[in-house]
Parts: C-alpha cells; sequence; structure tokens
C-alpha cells in the first residue's frame, strides 16, 4: 500500500523553543524544481520583541561564562553541523545551489565556527590592554559585551551568511536576535534544530523567519537592540540608519549590492568581534 510521505512542519527558534509566529502566517517554500516544500513561519514585530525578551534573560548569564567556555560551545556546535553536512547541503540545495557549492557552504560555515571558537579566549589579550600612564596608577582596558545585537542575514549564502554574522557577536558575549534570508529561510530552521540540541544555552540565539519589509524597521528603532548588523540594499541602509540613531544603537552595515564573498577570508576577522565590544577603562592607584 501506497502512503503519503509526513510532510515537515519548520518552526523558528526563540528562547530555546520551537515556537509558530505569533500571528500563525506562513508563506510557501519551494524547491528547486518549483514543487511546494513546506510553510515557513512569517514572524511580525511582536515575534521579534518576544524575542528580545528571550535574548536579554539569557544575557547575563552568557556574559558571565569563561570565554575558554563559549570558545567550547561554539567548537561543539562545529561539530555538529560537521556531522549533519549532507542534510544541511540539502536544505541550502532548495534555493537551487549546485551540490558542490552547497557542500562549500556548509564546509566554510563549519569553519568559520571553529575560527571563532579559537578567538574567544584570545580577543581579550589583543583588544584589551595595560595602558602606560605618568603617574602612581595602573590603567587597564577591557572588553565587555554590549549585550543584546540585532542580525539581518544576506538573501544568498543562507547558512554562511548567517553563521558569519552570528559567530562573532555570540564569541564577544553577546546574545543575539536574527532574521533569516528570506527567500532561502530553510538552512537557519534547520540550524536551530542544532542550536537546540547544542550546549548552546536557548535564547543565546534566536532565529526568526519572515519579511524583510515587514521586520527591518522594527530591528532598527527597537531600543533594546543595542547593536545591528546586517546586509542591506540603500533603502534599508537609510532607514536603519535614522531608525539606530533614535535608538542609539551601534551599527555594522554590508552594502547588499556589493555582493560580499562570503566563501573569503576576508569575511572573518577579529574585527567583527571587536564591532560589537565596550571598552571600559580601570584606573586602580599603586600602594596605599
Amino acid at each position: 500500500m501506497s502512503r503519503l510521505p509526513i510532510t515537515k512542519t519548520p518552526k523558528v527558534y526563540v528562547g530555546g523553543a520551537f515556537i509558530r509566529s505569533e500571528s500563525g502566517r506562513t508563506f510557501p517554500l519551494n524547491d528547486a524544481k518549483g514543487h511546494f516544500f513546506a510553510n515557513i513561519p512569517q514572524c511580525t514585530r511582536k515575534d521579534l520583541r518576544n524575542a528580545v525578551e528571550a535574548a536579554a534573560k539569557a544575557g547575563p548569564g552568557w556574559a558571565k561564562r569563561t570565554p575558554y567556555n563559549r570558545g567550547q560551545i561554539l567548537y561543539r556546535l562545529g561539530e555538529m553541523l560537521e556531522a549533519r553536512a549532507p542534510e544541511m547541503a540539502e536544505a541550502i540545495a532548495l534555493g537551487g545551489g549546485k551540490p558542490a557549492d552547497t557542500a562549500l557552504e556548509v564546509s566554510c560555515a563549519v569553519d568559520r565556527l571553529i575560527h571563532y571558537a579559537g578567538w574567544a579566549d584570545k580577543f581579550e589579550q589583543v583588544l584589551g590592554s595595560v595602558n602606560p600612564v605618568a603617574a602612581p596608577y595602573f590603567n587597564f582596558t577591557v572588553t565587555e559585551p554590549m549585550g543584546i545585537v540585532g542580525v539581518i542575514a544576506p538573501a544568498e549564502a543562507p547558512l554562511l551568511g548567517l553563521v558569519s554574522l552570528v559567530a562573532p557577536a555570540i564569541t564577544g558575549g553577546n546574545t543575539v536576535v536574527a532574521l533569516a534570508s528570506e527567500p532561502q529561510p530553510y538552512p537557519a530552521i534547520l540550524l536551530g534544530e542544532m542550536l537546540a540540541t547544542s550546549d548552546l544555552p536557548g535564547g543565546v540565539v534566536n532565529l526568526l523567519t519572515g519579511l524583510r519589509r515587514e521586520l527591518v524597521p522594527t530591528f532598527a528603532t527597537h531600543a533594546h537592540l543595542r547593536g545591528l548588523s546586517a546586509v542591506a540594499g540603500p533603502e534599508e541602509r537609510k532607514a536603519i540608519a535614522l531608525g539606530a540613531a533614535e535608538s542609539v544603537k551601534r551599527t555594522h552595515l554590508i552594502k547588499a549590492e556589493d555582493k560580499r564573498d562570503w566563501l573569503s577570508g576576508s569575511a572573518q576577522s577579529l574585527y567583527e568581534i571587536r564591532a560589537f565590544l565596550e571598552f571600559k577603562t580601570t584606573w586602580h592607584p599603586i600602594g596605599s
């Protein structure tokens, strides 16, 4: 007897749980041949606000983790992605990518996670400093995480682009609310499943799917997002600049029209971690 296949019901990963959109809305995702694959949650501004609340709850605990422990967790996530590489490559191929290209994107995403795992307990020594002063004081500059960082992933490279923006933010001790690629959201859904079974605490990374035109303005103006890392077009950058000025947040904007090569080594850097760190200088007297 023939049977109908049981199709998957994708959900977004927020606060360590899998949820449907607050509105109940979805949008269809088709495979490379144009056949229906799944209904993807169409998240709303309310979903974004809920994700920010989840990130705020997870923030203090994640920031207090030792850099070494954060590195271990990122390394473990890289291991999990490596183990499920064929499945993730199939998820990327839904957008029409060639098998060789999708496999390369997954392997580069694994390497990117390992790259930032290696930096987790080293960036403080590079970015912090002991400052010379002409007085009887010690003077130290140390780094601190900013808090909650919003991430808007590029349309292309749906896995690697997302990982390249999320990994440096959480390496520095921040929590993240991320909007996945609009045309290719399924790799982010699958990444959320890996996050749920990894050692990363719930709420540190929150993944949303939906329409950029609905969510980007709220990312820009939300007062509790302390930073925004985004791949954006000209009109989006204008909206982000105005919203960020109003809500006083730091922005790290990449021009979508430049078609950044996410496979390149230039897409990973210590300065990607530095972009969402704050620096605190302490004076300590010598002697009594």
